[in-house]
């Protein structure tokens, strides 16, 4: 499929929407941990999104992908949701936040590697240099904020999950174009809840003896950072390539930051506002489009003179 070169407004729009609601989800999976294990917590997610997408697909009349994509489709679900979130919550039991907020900034990174080999997406070195420089402006804000950084075994964890992610924004992508993105969104889902239900069996129990406010806690994760969230992503990779799209995963640590300020009070360093400007930079440098050169006038001679 043909990829617009350059990111359209609508595009961006549902990229600015994914990235609100996934920034607050670092923060929720933290507060329902407190009452649920790593596998209850992403069956209830998953679970939660699977029901938001049934009666979404139930309402529009939205039809399920042709049965020769399933099991690619199912393998994808499996991957890129059961094992990105029971790694990513698990990983959140143990992982200082700096050292995950870095790790996961790996996506891009990876999106882009894998959609050069995968998709034959084509990056220039302007492309190349841009996720470097976003990434730069990543770690200084991670760095700079506060928040703690340290090398230990189990971030290799966050590194499974960026991994599985990659594999899912790229391998969805194909998929788009002879299907529904909304039946193709909801069919991962389903696949994806199924693999977590042996590692939440406990949910029930856990439920029943769990504060309100934890499990407000997970009705948030399955509504706003999983059934939106991964909505409008997938809408902006309908609309342009795989890279182009995951590139402003960068921008997660400093919204991260900013809504810390504003929530919290949480006041940033000079330092931690210029990684900000440097991410800012390297994103907007990574999605630019050199300018084809402008058509040459014909050049009109003057009439030969007869003789």
């Amino acid at each position: 499929m043909q990829t617009p070169e350059r990111l359209d407004g609508r595009a961006l729009s549902y990229i600015g929407i994914a990235l609100l609601t996934w920034s607050s989800a670092y923060a929720a999976i933290a507060y329902a941990l407190s009452s649920f294990t790593p596998g209850e917590v992403a069956l209830a997610r998953l679970g939660i999104g699977s029901l938001c997408f049934a009666l979404l697909l139930l309402f529009r009349r939205v039809p399920m992908p042709a049965r020769r994509d399933w099991p690619q489709l199912a393998a994808l679900g499996v991957i890129g949701l059961t094992v990105y979130h029971l790694c990513l919550n698990t990983a959140e039991t143990r992982v200082a936040s700096g050292t995950a907020a870095i790790l996961i900034s790996l996506v891009p990174a990876a999106t882009a590697a894998l959609s050069a080999i995968w998709l034959r997406e084509r990056l220039s070195p302007r492309t190349l240099t841009g996720l470097g420089v976003a990434l730069i402006g990543v770690v200084t804000v991670v760095l700079t904020s506060g928040k703690e950084v340290k090398v230990e075994p189990m971030a290799a964890l966050v590194l499974v999950s960026v991994l599985a992610s990659a594999v899912f924004f790229v391998g969805q992508k194909p998929f788009f174009t002879r299907n529904s993105m909304l039946g193709v969104t909801g069919f991962t889902f389903f696949a994806g809840t199924l693999g977590a239900l042996p590692f939440g069996l406990g949910l029930p129990h856990a439920l029943a003896v769990a504060p309100a406010s934890h499990i407000g806690a997970l009705l948030w994760l399955g509504i706003a950072p999983t059934f939106i969230g991964y909505v409008a992503w997938n809408a902006a990779l309908h609309r342009a390539s795989a890279s182009q799209v995951s590139s402003f995963i960068y921008f997660s640590p400093p919204i991260a930051v900013l809504i810390g300020w504003v929530w919290l009070g949480e006041r940033p360093t000079l330092l931690t506002l210029v990684g900000g400007v440097i991410t800012v930079g390297g994103v907007v440098l990574a999605n630019a489009r050199r300018r084809p050169p402008a058509p040459v006038a014909p050049v009109v001679g003057s009439p030969a003179k007869q003789g």
